[in-house]
């Protein structure tokens, strides 16, 4: 892998397991202490012009990254995008963003609100994958939110950094299924995501996958300083395709499933 790319994951992984300490218990029980491959990093913004999905492909698109399939969530009111790297162990992207304005006139105003206050130029810089939120916001404006729409609170509270990134089972030596890992994970004492089953996907969309539910953390909101469900670790298995491949994209039935997984419970 390219050492630009190795830098940029070093960095968002900082910055994730500063917010989601229990990655590095998944880790240590599903590696044991050999490295993980990581098969997927995903990221969440607001489709306003500053700060929209192509603002956060900028980024992966100069690391030599594709734009392969696209992905609507219309209940979630969510369009999404992934990317792939043409070395084969650079993690996959997923972007999406919140289509602000099918939200209601107090939302929106909150959301535009905050974007207002993105630095200059701060989208053009790398570090603005991990920049966590660049604006001020209150508990009460969160609140609010978080009442339409779980998504526009969590990146209203926690902005811009990998909202997960995702184990790929294929290459773990100590488990073959994803029903294994997620029995080691509950043993473990981690808590599932068991919105439409534990395991969302099957062999027949060549793409099963879980995930633990966030963590919660401390957010030093505007009116004080709250616990809230940061971010998640997601579990991937890909089955072959015709040609023998490993199936590259994602189910947008078990992906919507998979945004629940900062759900506060």
């Amino acid at each position: 892998m390219q050492k630009d790319i190795e830098t940029l994951f070093g960095h968002l992984w900082d910055n994730y397991i500063q917010v989601t300490p229990s990655a590095l218990k998944v880790h240590q029980l599903l590696g044991g202490g050999e490295p993980i491959v990581n098969d997927h990093v995903a990221f969440r913004t607001f489709n306003l012009p500053q700060v929209g999905l192509e603002k956060l492909a900028a980024h992966f698109r100069a690391l030599g990254y594709e734009e392969k399939d696209e992905y609507v969530f219309k209940a979630k009111k969510l369009y999404a995008k992934h990317f792939e790297h043409s070395d084969p162990d650079a993690p996959k992207v997923f972007i999406s963003e919140l289509k602000v304005e099918e939200l209601s006139e107090g939302a929106q105003a909150i959301i535009h609100k905050l974007v207002d206050q993105v630095p200059d130029h701060l989208t053009d810089t790398p570090a603005f994958l991990y920049a966590g939120a660049p604006w001020q916001v209150s508990h009460a404006d969160y609140q609010t939110l978080l009442a339409e729409s779980e998504y526009a609170a969590w990146m209203a509270a926690w902005g811009y950094r990998a909202n997960h990134f995702t184990v790929n089972i294929n290459r773990l030596k100590e488990f073959d299924t994803i029903e294994q890992v997620n029995g080691a994970l509950k043993a473990a004492g981690f808590v599932l995501n068991t919105v439409g089953g534990e395991v969302k996907g099957d062999p027949q969309v060549m793409l099963e996958q879980s995930s633990t539910m966030a963590d919660k953390a401390e957010v030093a909101f505007s009116d004080g300083v709250r616990t809230i469900p940061s971010c998640f670790y997601e579990f991937a298995l890909r089955y072959p395709q015709a040609n023998g491949t490993l199936y590259p994209g994602f189910v947008e039935a078990s992906a919507d499933k998979i945004f629940e997984s900062t759900n506060a419970m």
